[in-house]
């Protein structure tokens, strides 16, 4: 017999597991149809997710996805797991848990409050109930703090990483780029490069490039070189200057395994990064990716939709309190997120499950060439996600990355959010911008074309 179960339209659907019940419930993408887990038809999707919000919040901690003596993350799920903090909600059903997220008593601190009591995949459910208004208006309400060199995640500020890819790792090319997204504003949340190659020599170089930069302009920010996190660790053993340590992270041991990490590795990682005291006012040092499909992608997502694994990635991203988790929302194909509304849906759901969960979300806004989405419908998505109150976002020359060949957002996109919305950078970066004559002291604005700061007018005749 079924253990789940719901009527539409005079039809019962049966759904035999809990596992089944989430992926027939998640909102249409082609990554779950690839996996073969996909609710057949719109009645079965809809039967799921009315099956789905009457199931009790205490089923999650009864039936674990994947069986915990098989997985790291499921035991660091259940292991972790704060009862105390669960107890407001414990007596509630997934829809619930929606009435209760959308009502004046879920508001920022009891939000806060209930963060560690919550299950990744009890926010994965919900998020499945619920339209895009709800995971915009109930994210608006979180906030969630971290600091290093700068404070991120303040109501009413905006960050941005800047990211002067280019396709030889050329320093001069780096450098232009920086200076670019400078004089935009844009770099708060970071400076940080993702490298052509993984050649230890080449990585320690940029780093120490990156953090000259820093050093010589007395920039409140921080610089990630996005190699691995073994080789951050040489790195840091060689003694190059390395603020944070990136890693690519996801929902499964066995995904993670894919990516060369595990628990164990990340956590030399993390205590390599504290080893260094670099941070000024913070010592939030983790950076980590994360993006829906890539376990599906791997071969390690158990029969999971691709949702429920992207917010199960989460929970190893909390464990190590980090400065900025970025959900690169389309940037595996569309093979997994096939289309502009898929990508929209998603990276509102990875953000309000993050936020939810008590980690600091940013989105990288992005599409594939070959996927059936354009820039309007990344401009969507950069207005909602704002609205819906994320960390930051992407600032590239022109929206182009020319070393990952994919469309993201540009230093123009960041102004257009941060002027429509009334938003400010980091507090101790916009006073940088202020005391370098980019920002003016009357409106916040950039000052560009022939007002260039003296420092970095000399600045840019070096590199010509």
């Amino acid at each position: 017999m079924a253990r789940f179960s719901h009527s539409v339209g005079g039809e019962t659907y049966r759904f035999d597991s809990l596992k089944e019940l989430l992926a027939k419930a998640s909102p249409a993408r082609s990554g779950d149809f690839l996996a073969g887990v996909a609710a057949s038809n719109a009645g079965e999707r809809v039967a799921a997710q009315m099956a789905l919000a009457d199931l009790p919040l205490q089923h999650f901690l009864d039936e674990a996805l994947i069986p915990y003596e098989e997985d790291e993350v499921t035991r660091l799920i259940i292991d972790s797991h704060d009862q105390e903090a669960f107890a407001a909600v414990s007596h509630l059903t997934v829809g619930g848990l929606r009435d209760w997220l959308l009502g004046d008593s879920a508001d920022e601190a009891a939000l806060r409050a209930l963060a560690p009591g919550l299950t990744p995949e009890m926010a994965a459910a919900v998020s499945k109930i619920m339209r895009v208004q709800d995971l915009v208006l109930v994210a608006q309400k979180i906030r969630v703090v971290s600091r290093f060199r700068n404070t991120v995640g303040l109501r009413g500020r905006m960050s941005t990483r800047l990211q002067p890819n280019h396709p030889t790792d050329e320093p001069a090319g780096i450098a232009a780029s920086i200076l670019d997204g400078l004089l935009y504003g844009n770099g708060d949340a970071m400076i940080g490069i993702n490298p052509a190659t993984d050649s230890i020599a080449s990585i320690c170089e940029m780093l120490r490039m990156l953090d000259g930069i820093i050093q010589r302009y007395e920039i409140p920010t921080q610089a990630c070189v996005l190699t691995h996190v073994t080789t951050s660790i040489a790195a840091i053993e060689r003694g190059v200057p390395l603020d944070l340590v990136f890693q690519s992270i996801a929902g499964t041991e066995a995904a993670n395994a894919s990516f060369g990490v595990s628990l164990k590795i990340l956590q030399e990682g993390h205590e390599a990064g504290l080893s260094l005291k670099r941070g000024t006012i913070g010592d939030n040092l983790m950076y980590f990716e994360t993006g829906q499909g890539s376990a599906l992608s791997a071969g390690a997502h158990h029969g999971l939709d691709q949702q429920t694994c992207e917010t199960r990635a989460y929970a190893v991203a909390r464990h190590f309190k980090p400065f900025l988790v970025n959900t690169v929302v389309g940037f595996i194909g569309p093979e997994y997120l096939y289309n502009g509304k898929q990508i929209i849906r998603a990276g509102l759901e990875d953000h309000f499950c993050g936020k939810l969960l008590g980690l600091p979300m940013g989105c990288d806004i992005c599409y594939t060439n070959h996927a059936e989405a354009d820039q309007d419908d990344m401009d969507v998505l950069l207005t909602l996600l704002r609205v819906a109150g994320n960390n930051f976002i992407m600032g590239i020359p022109g929206s182009d990355d020319v070393m990952l060949n994919y469309q993201t957002t540009s230093f123009h996109d960041a102004l257009y959010a941060r002027q429509s919305l009334g938003l400010k950078p980091a507090p101790e970066f916009e006073d940088w911008l202020q005391r370098m004559g980019i920002f003016t002291q009357a409106d916040g604005r950039p000052r560009l074309g022939n007002n260039l700061p003296p420092a970095f007018r000399q600045a840019l005749t070096q590199l010509g």
